[in-house]
């Protein structure tokens, strides 16, 4: 059956040769011309790797600092007792708390984007994989969420620092702005997160290790970018 499209997506799918493989600097022209709802869009890079993602030793997960930050105003809610608690109630987030924070997320409280944790707090952050899980914001410390530097990490969350993960069917999908940004910005911003998806390589990974690449914006057609200055390290 025919996906009904509405009258501003056909028109700024007729802004897209299918055909052609852009430049990334003509990807973020072409989504900057497209007819635009009554908010902000976010636009999003997607890549499909060359890696199996079955295989635990080709997992892809890291983190990103945006050089134009992501636009959003990121919500932060910090699990901490004591010194660390204090200093993130300081740093102006959301909720701060241990156990009672723990208990309030497994009762259905889920109004945040990132959760950062102290290492000794873990120990019942953990009971939260349901419900933090499926949503990718269980803390880890290699995504620098589970730190005793907490202003720091809630510094760098704040400022626009993202996080990535290969997802079960070999992609990476990954805010980098809003559609409100400049051109060179956005060009930037997916730069900087390329960069850190190559330093993110698997030792295991062989091939051409991104094999796809696009640009979205949240209600806009995708526009497919050529990968090969990108493919390999």
């Amino acid at each position: 059956m025919k996906i009904k499209r509405s009258k501003r997506y056909e028109q700024a799918t007729a802004l897209v040769d299918s055909t052609k493989r852009y430049t990334l600097a003509e990807a973020a022209e072409v989504i900057k011309k497209f007819p635009a709802p009554k908010f902000d869009q976010t636009v999003t890079v997607s890549m499909h790797m060359g890696v199996n993602p079955k295989k635990s030793d080709q997992m892809i997960r890291s983190t990103c600092p945006l050089p134009h930050g992501s636009g959003k105003n990121v919500r932060v809610v910090v699990f901490a007792q004591g010194d660390a608690a204090a200093a993130a109630e300081k740093a102006g987030v959301e909720e701060v708390g241990f156990q009672d924070l723990v208990k309030k997320v497994q009762e259905g409280y889920q109004d945040f984007d990132v959760a950062i944790a102290t290492p000794d707090a873990m120990s019942e952050v953990r009971k939260l994989g349901r419900q933090l899980g499926p949503r990718g914001l269980m803390p880890n410390p290699k995504t620098g969420t589970v730190t005793d530097d907490i202003v720091g990490a809630i510094a760098a969350v704040k400022a626009g620092r993202v996080d990535f993960k290969l997802d079960r069917n070999g992609n990476i999908s990954v805010g980098v702005g809003k559609l409100s940004f400049e051109p060179s910005q956005l060009v930037d911003n997916v730069e900087a997160v390329l960069e850190s998806v190559h330093r993110a390589k698997p030792p295991s990974a062989r091939g051409n290790y991104i094999k796809s690449l696009s640009i979205t914006a949240t209600m806009s057609p995708s526009v497919k970018i050529d990968v090969s200055p990108y493919a390999v390290n």
